[in-house]
């Protein structure tokens, strides 16, 4: 008995061990690449179409290396925006910025940009036409205020206003991502829940999208409460502070300066819809935005003339003081001249 146990069990074993080594001979080569073993015939024709396939998605720039460079290349390609003027008009391409804001808790400037990675990008886009972003597109406050497709928005007309004419306080109105690359897409928002909201801060969330709706109505509003009713129907001005409002959740564009994501252009703010009110129930910096018409980052600001309470011009201490001694000097010199020809006519 024990000794057919024994053959029994040497057998399975022998059985067994045949087995792997037969398996392991199948999947894994035991000689050099000339040996032929196994499958041989398959494994070369796989290793062909492994090939074939790489090839064709490279022409095709499928790859994903080449839709990387793509998308940096195309989304941080510099735009002309609007000739700077007086007034925001339809069909400006513009920048939203935010000003920041200095002191302690200081904060930099950023601008309204479009955060895309190669998911965002049109995978196969129909005959002559370029690749563009798709739905939805998450924005961000970028610190870059260099204009570029990124951060140019449209200012688009709702009302069938042409283009060329002004933008006026309260006039609903759409932002619009430039054509080309940028997709047209539109600036939208909608009330939070529980599924749709911002990822960090869990307010409103605002994001592009391809169809245009009630959702991509915005409008602007004047910065001081108490000429807001006042302003209302005149012309917005370019590079000074604004609020952007949704006309449906009546929620301001802010910026989070508490919360900040990680995006393949670094690290930027969080953007969402929702109005900051400090104790005096007034709008804060957070929900101040610039309407740039000219480069934010090349702008320089030079100072104008001082002017008092009246709005008349005044001087500085210093010229005030100088324009008062040569006035003086000037009124001495006279008089002793007229005392020198009194004396010679006598």
């Amino acid at each position: 008995m024990e000794t057919s146990k024994q053959l029994r069990w040497s057998e399975d074993g022998w059985r067994d061990g045949s087995l792997f080594l037969i398996l392991k001979m199948s999947k894994f080569r035991s000689g050099g690449p000339r040996v032929r073993v196994g499958n041989w015939a398959e494994d070369v024709t796989l290793e062909q179409d492994q090939l074939r396939d790489f090839l064709e998605r490279r022409a095709r720039g499928q790859l994903m290396v080449q839709r990387r460079t793509t998308l940096r290349n195309s989304i941080l390609k510099s735009v002309d925006l609007a000739v700077p003027g007086h007034h925001v008009c339809f069909g400006d391409v513009v920048m939203l910025v935010n000003p920041g804001k200095t002191g302690p808790e200081s904060r930099d400037p950023c601008a309204l940009s479009i955060i895309a990675d190669i998911n965002n990008v049109r995978p196969h886009p129909p005959d002559n036409q370029s690749q563009s972003l798709l739905e939805p597109c998450l924005v961000g406050g970028a610190r870059s205020l260099q204009p570029c497709v990124r951060n140019a928005f449209i200012i688009s007309s709702l009302d069938g206003m042409l283009a060329g004419e002004t933008l006026h306080y309260e006039q609903s109105f759409c932002l619009q991502t430039t054509e080309g690359f940028a997709g047209s897409l539109y600036l939208a928002s909608d009330c939070g829940s529980f599924q749709k909201c911002a990822q960090k801060s869990r307010l409103q969330e605002v994001v592009l999208v391809e169809q245009l709706s009630f959702l991509c109505h915005w409008r602007v509003k004047h910065i001081d409460p108490d000429q807001r009713l006042e302003q209302e129907g005149y012309p917005v001005p370019v590079n000074s502070n604004v609020l952007i409002s949704h006309c449906k959740t009546n929620q301001c564009l802010a910026v989070l300066e508490n919360y900040s994501l990680w995006t393949p252009y670094g690290r930027e703010y969080e953007i969402t819809a929702h109005t900051l009110l400090d104790s005096h129930k007034a709008e804060r910096d957070g929900n101040h935005w610039l309407i740039a018409t000219s480069d934010p980052g090349n702008q320089r600001q030079q100072p104008g003339p001082a002017r008092d309470e009246g709005g008349t011009e005044t001087q500085p201490e210093h010229e005030a003081s100088k324009d008062t001694h040569t006035h003086t000097h000037t009124h001495t010199v006279k008089k002793n001249h007229a005392c020198s020809n009194k004396s010679v006519q006598k």
